[in-house]
């Protein structure tokens, strides 16, 4: 491949980054003035602030009723291991598993919790496991958008409607920008600095009637740390779904993601935000159909992210070493000219690019990066040779 001539415009922004990802369009530190910082998070203005994030994003997600939303430490990580030690080992468990962030909580239920009934559903990276296969009388845990191999879930149409057991989804990567039918939701959960931009370490949980039901049946066989609790005395706590967190937050934190729930609305809300990832995400997969050298890691059209857009390259004959090695000078290349940052595969991943795609992401950033990785590309293979 002859090397190209470097290209001229550049992406006004050139965060690209899978998370966190990038601010909302037109933030500056001047939007975190009127943070409660100094001020306890217990006191009334701060359990007012915490309290309106959660009341916003059930508004902004468009919830039903009946559904509840706590913010709780440890980002997403933190509040879905929340979910899992809390609610599982009431029933038989099967866990869908196809690329790292699924993979973990197979590590959290088969080597930590080791409950006695556990099936393991596997896929190799750009594909699903069988979803026919999945028994709905068990719980169903799996990620409803992998972040790491940018395979989602094509719809909720899978998951029976009159399941006995609770569906738990790791949603970080996939709320606000893909449609998630909640009545095939018990459990959900997601950080601040995905699809919205937030900052890190704070994570929220959602629970639906049913999920809070098995809460107060069911009391698990292991211990669960203070910084998981969501049952206090036999009840269910209240007082976290009030804004009363379990550990301190960061005020900080708390007003740059209001801020960014702000934006949400003042761009169209929750359809506004899915037709951003998707037209975001349009302009990859044009590209990456005229490009003879890439291709989307997700084997089937249907389940292809529009956040988190994993590629795979075509052309490197020499194996998977050598196809590293191509990513890693391209993603040098790239992020020293200032044209975009952390773009690199996941590190588990076969080697490629991933791209962030959702709705903080300006289209036409997108846009003028295409040339830019046509050129890194020709520049990396003529290292490479």
């Amino acid at each position: 491949m002859a090397e190209i001539r470097k290209p001229e415009q550049r992406p006004q922004r050139p965060m690209f980054s899978s998370g966190p990802c990038a601010k909302r369009p037109g933030w500056t530190p001047d939007v975190l003035g009127s943070a409660l910082v100094g001020r306890s998070h217990r006191s009334t203005a701060g359990i007012a602030r915490l309290k309106h994030a959660i009341d916003a994003t059930h508004e902004l997600l468009q919830m039903p009723a009946g559904y509840r939303v706590a913010i709780v430490p440890g980002s997403d990580t933190g509040a879905f291991e929340m979910a899992l030690w809390n609610m599982l080992g009431a029933r038989g468990i099967d866990v869908l598993a196809w690329e790292a962030f699924g993979k973990r909580w197979v590590t959290d239920i088969v080597a930590e919790l080791r409950p006695n009934d556990v099936r393991v559903l596997n896929a190799d990276y750009g594909h699903l496991p069988d979803l026919s296969a999945v028994d709905f009388d068990r719980d169903v845990i799996f990620p409803w958008n992998g972040t790491a191999s940018g395979v989602r879930v094509p719809s909720g149409d899978w998951i029976a409607a009159d399941r006995r057991g609770l569906t738990f989804v790791d949603a970080t990567s996939a709320l606000f920008a893909q449609d998630i039918d909640w009545s095939k939701v018990d459990v959900a959960t997601f950080s601040w600095q995905k699809v919205l931009g937030g900052e890190a370490a704070h994570g929220m949980i959602i629970l639906s009637p049913r999920a809070i039901e098995r809460l107060m049946s069911h009391r698990p066989p292991w211990p669960i740390p203070k910084l998981f609790r969501l049952v206090d005395g036999g009840r269910l706590d209240e007082a976290l779904f009030a804004g009363e967190t379990i550990n301190t937050p960061s005020m900080l934190c708390v007003e740059d993601y209001l801020d960014a729930l702000l934006w949400a609305h003042s761009v169209g809300g929750l359809s506004a935000l899915r037709q951003r990832a998707d037209a975001n995400a349009a302009v990859l997969f044009d590209w990456i159909a005229r490009t003879p050298w890439i291709a989307n890691l997700a084997a089937d059209p249907a389940t292809r992210s529009n956040t988190s857009v994993c590629m795979r390259f075509t052309q490197v004959a020499e194996g998977a070493l050598a196809e590293r090695r191509i990513a890693e000078r391209m993603t040098t290349l790239l992020a020293n000219e200032g044209v975009a940052y952390d773009i690199g595969a996941y590190r588990t991943a076969p080697p490629g690019l991933r791209i962030w795609c959702g709705a903080t992401v300006e289209r036409a950033d997108l846009v003028a990066l295409l040339p830019w990785l046509d050129w890194a590309y020709s520049k990396a293979l003529g290292q490479q040779n």
